[in-house]
């Protein structure tokens, strides 16, 4: 690190601004102080600052100042200029008349071209996203060396004598190779790393003052950042004739626990040493070391904040507080003073810490002419406060944005995108047809897409968009055509919207595809279904600007596959985010901790003090190891929890504080940070009582969204229709449901609702059970024959079935190929003893007592030559059991039997001739190697089918004269053990199956 050559004569002009003093505000009113007595001497000043955010808060401190309108006059501002934030142009104006300097390389373009670079490290193939990450950290490792001024070569010399692993070697080498590579290639792009044009320029800057002096003040403030071009630049601000320096939030305290505190931080120097970049006064005390002072150099501000410091003895307190452990002191107990203003709030849950901000805030604008800003690196916890807040009609401004990600042209461009790398599936499909985005004016096409929603429901049709249409062609043409009358209507609907889709859908059959190809196909997409819409506003503006400038330059990047490109995008897209400022409440802000560096508000809320939130944990660095980092002189990877706690230090100083955490998060329980446990430590010891919390806040979050009473639970239902509206028709199986769940007959053949499919559903035992019966419903309908020809209409039925789903094809078709060829060779086993008829899913029907029709289908219906029927049911699950049959709990086969025997079946609509009860058999294929498949006879041998079919019957009837031909209620869940069922949650059983009192 460079050092100036002699060291200012006197006392150097360094000034410090308390933590407790409000920064912007104290320095607009030294600032108006030191130029009073001429009225351009403000305006010919130059005020060096960190950020634009820093412009802007100083600019509205200068706007504080003014004198009343009613007092007249008027400010003319200083120039401001951002040294952190090169896009701002500040600095190029700055150094006009030096050499010229290339522009920065686009963000974009670099990060591209070293994830390319990345991806190219020697191992094992890695993702689109995986190449995109390991790039970022290498900019992230370029940009310490460049900010730190160190040359390539000094990477070589820093492994020498180091005991590295094999992979950090390797890692090591590779780097280098990158580094050497990496300026050729961005050079052929025509620009400059931003780190070193910032040196550049900063360099081209104090040249230019060498030759021309400045006439006016000079003031660098807020810089606190220990790089090399920074020094340069503030030692050059102290060598002018008019030069200031303004440290913000400098230890001040020259005690000998302050000097204790002070001496405990250890840096690094070009002899070596220790670092420590996770202390929040680390950078200051590095930086006036480089500058060749002390702290007894530093003078106090002359001015203040005004309203806004808080109290001093609080910010000692906290300095006391965060005190590194090597300190070996122990400071006293806080003052009183140092509790005045100060709240902390410990809640449950992120939700409630979310309503306990914005309860804060709200009571905040109570306060008349005050102003309240949540400041937390917590987006999510920013975003449900901003929510809440609208609740009450308050918009709030974030800092931050809204991620582009969760706009609705962000939105839809990732749905688009992910429907494209799942393959159309119905999910992501309907996904993208249902945003709002997508034909918001048209109600016919939105008619279409709830019809569709239904079509595509159940197991998963065929990949892409050809699989989708299937789908909804089949749905069309199932249930004996009862959905014909849509088919004109809905397939018309799918010809026109599917070619918008079919530049992404090519896309889904490549094995590899660019991200310009990407970007084109997108493009298209978005403006075939969206329009204008898609690309209108801030955030269409922003996600056009995004897809033009990943088409211009995603060729660097290289090729990935199709089922890669969310991710990626999604990675792109995250570091986007759109801001239109002023539309919220001029009295209320969020901001992240970066940008409330130099800013202060009436109130702060400092919300998210969990350890993985703030300070957060250290990011591993992927390319340096530890030892190589403090060989070269970098800061450790605890730089970024060094600069959380300062930015917590200056925050939690102000006049009027509230600190929240809470105790867990939707993952589980979470830690508190450390500077909430040190500040909760140090302040407790002048008594647990005294340090304030706002626990009545928590209740009233409670109280805003809790039940004013306890829950009361729903009592069993027991609904009673009329007559008129039960049904006169009834399945062999809905008796079944009578016996177990009266209520689930009632929800389905009264109020007549039925369980809708889940989408993308993965094949079910139903599916499986189906393919089963076709094949052997095809085999016996055929008439059988051999074994070959059974094994053939398998192959056809269930290769065309399963083609798409390869888990299923691997491991279920063999096992249902086994237990298929098992139930063939019983069949032609059963024929040759005599069974000589074999029906496959016949239908039929008998007229029971009071008019009411039971109806139901068999499987398959056998007949020997003394004319008794046999009725077989195929299961590919369990069976009931025997007792179940023979206490009449499971009827299905009986009732069956019984229109079998009395002539009321069909086949093709021919008549089916009566016979004598013979048996009921489950046939279980099981598909094992060693157990294919089990024949269950449920009645046992030698009983006396006949009779038990008799009973089956007076059964049914008994229930059909309960329940359908009598005003009788249909209570649930009668037989609560047999299984959950589909209209349970409707009856909201779990709420009352356990009561005593559940039935009446």
């Amino acid at each position: 690190m460079t050092s100036p050559s002699t060291r200012p004569p006197l006392r150097p002009p360094v000034f410090n601004i308390a933590l407790h003093v409000a920064f912007a505000d104290a320095l607009a009113a030294g600032l108006l102080a030191r130029t009073a007595g001429d009225p351009l001497a403000l305006a010919r000043a130059l005020v060096l600052l960190p950020n634009r955010r820093a412009v802007t808060a100083l600019t509205e401190a200068f706007v504080r100042q003014l004198p009343e309108p009613a007092s007249g006059g008027g400010l003319l501002l200083p120039r401001m200029v951002p040294v952190g934030d090169l896009d701002d142009g500040g600095f190029d104006r700055l150094a006009a008349g030096a050499e010229v300097l290339l522009p920065a390389v686009a963000p974009l373009l670099r990060r591209l071209e070293l994830a390319r670079l990345a991806g190219s490290l020697p191992g094992s193939d890695r993702s689109a996203v995986e190449r995109l990450r390991l790039g970022d950290a290498l900019g992230e490792v370029l940009d310490a060396l460049l900010a730190e001024e160190i040359e390539p070569e000094a990477l070589r010399a820093a492994a020498d004598g180091q005991d590295l692993a094999d992979h950090w070697q390797k890692t090591l080498a590779f780097l280098e190779l990158i580094i050497a590579v990496w300026p050729e290639a961005r050079t052929g792009h025509g620009g400059t790393e931003g780190a070193t044009r910032l040196a550049a320029l900063i360099d081209a800057t104090i040249a230019r003052w060498q030759t021309t002096p400045p006439i006016g003040l000079v003031v660098a403030a807020g810089l606190a950042n220990p790089t090399p071009a920074l020094v340069r630049l503030l030692d050059a601000v102290l060598r002018l004739p008019q030069g200031l320096v303004v440290l913000p939030g400098l230890d001040d305290d020259l005690s000998e626990a302050g000097m204790a505190r002070w001496a405990a931080i250890p840096i690094s120097s070009a002899e070596g040493g220790r670092d420590d970049p996770g202390h929040p006064q680390w950078a200051l005390k590095k930086l006036l070391a480089a500058i060749g002072l002390e702290r007894a150099d530093v003078q106090a501000w002359p001015a203040s904040g005004g309203k806004l410091d808080g109290p001093p003895a609080r910010a000692a307190a906290l300095l006391a507080a965060l005190a590194p452990a090597a300190a070996a002191t122990t400071p006293p107990p806080p003052p009183p003073a140092a509790f005045d203003g100060l709240a902390l709030a410990e809640c449950a849950t992120a939700a409630e810490e979310a309503q306990v901000v914005a309860l804060a805030l709200r009571e905040a604008l109570e306060r008349p002419n005050e102003r309240a800003a949540l400041i937390t690196p917590d987006p999510l916890l920013a975003r449900r406060v901003a929510a809440h807040c609208r609740r009450w009609g308050i918009a709030i401004d974030s800092s931050a944005g809204q991620p582009l990600l969760l706009t609705p042209p962000g939105a839809l461009a990732l749905a688009l995108v992910e429907a494209m790398a799942e393959e159309f599936a119905p999910a992501r499909l309907l996904a993208v047809l249902k945003h709002g985005l997508v034909r918001p004016e048209d109600e016919v096409f939105s008619a279409d897409v709830r019809l569709a929603d239904i079509a595509l429901r159940g197991v998963r049709p065929a990949p892409g968009l050809d699989g989708a249409g299937a789908g909804l062609d089949r749905w069309l043409h199932e249930q004996d055509g009862r959905h014909d009358r849509f088919a004109a209507r809905l397939m018309g609907w799918w010809h026109d919207l599917a070619p918008a889709l079919e530049p992404l859908d090519r896309l889904r059959l490549s094995t590899a595809i660019t991200l310009p190809e990407l970007m084109q196909a997108l493009r298209d997409a978005l403006t075939a279904l969206a329009g204008d819409g898609a690309w209108a506003g801030p955030d269409g503006r922003q996600l056009a600007a995004l897809v033009a400038e990943i088409e211009t330059h995603g060729a660097l990047f290289g090729s990935l596959r199709p089922d890669e490109a969310p991710a990626l995008l999604a990675t792109l897209m995250a570091g986007s985010s759109v801001r239109v400022p002023g539309q919220g409440h001029p009295r209320l802000a969020i901001l992240g901790p970066v940008e409330a560096q130099l800013t202060r508000a009436d109130t702060l809320v400092l919300a998210g003090l969990n350890e993985a939130t703030w300070p957060g944990r250290p990011s591993p660095d992927p390319w340096l190891a530890p030892a190589i980092r403090r060989a070269l002189g970098l800061p450790g990877t605890a730089r970024a929890q060094g600069l959380a706690a300062q930015d917590f230090l200056r925050a939690a100083s102000a006049r009027r504080v509230l600190i929240t955490r809470a105790r867990r998060d939707a993952s589980g329980p979470q830690v508190a940070s450390r500077l909430w446990l040190r500040l909760v430590a140090q302040f407790e010891r002048a008594g647990a009582d005294l340090l304030p919390r706002r626990d009545e806040l928590i209740r009233i979050a409670r109280a805003l969204d809790g039940a004013t009473e306890g829950p009361k639970p729903a009592p069993q239902p027991r609904p009673n229709p009329a007559l008129k509206l039960r049904p006169r028709r009834i399945s062999i199986t809905e008796i079944d449901t009578l016996i177990a769940d009266p209520f689930a007959f009632h929800a389905k053949h009264i109020l007549k609702l039925r369980k809708l499919d889940p989408l993308d559903q993965d094949p079910t035992a139903m599916m499986r059970g189906n393919l089963a019966h076709d094949v052997l419903d095809k085999w016996v309908a055929a008439r059988h024959g051999s074994l070959a020809q059974l094994q053939q209409i398998t192959a056809e039925v269930l290769g065309s079935a399963t083609s798409h789903f390869p888990l299923l094809a691997a491991a279920w078709v063999p096992r249902i190929q086994r237990a298929l060829e098992w139930a063939g060779q019983e069949i032609l086993t059963e024929e040759d003893a005599g069974w000589t008829q074999m029906l496959a899913e016949v239908k039929g029907e008998l007229e029971l007592a009071g008019g009411v029709m039971l109806s139901g289908r068999i499987d398959r219906l056998d007949r020997d030559a003394e004319g008794n029927l046999r009725v077989i049911d195929y299961k590919t699950g369990g069976v009931p059991s025997g007792t179940r049959v023979k206490a009449l709990e499971a009827n299905q086969l009986a009732l069956g039997l019984a229109i079998a025997a009395a002539g009321g079946l069909s086949r093709d609509g021919q008549p089916v001739p009566g016979g004598t009860a013979g048996s009921i058999e489950y046939w279980q294929l099981k598909g094992g190697r060693k157990d294919q498949g089990k024949r269950h006879t449920p009645l046992g041998k030698g009983a006396d089918v006949p009779d038990h079919v008799t009973r089956a019957l007076i059964r049914a009837e008994q229930l059909v004269a309960q329940y359908l031909l009598s005003q009788t209620p249909f209570p649930a869940k009668l037989q609560p053990q047999w299984a959950w069922g589909d209209f349970d949650h409707l009856a909201r059983v779990a709420e009352w199956i356990n009561r005593r009192e559940r039935v009446s």
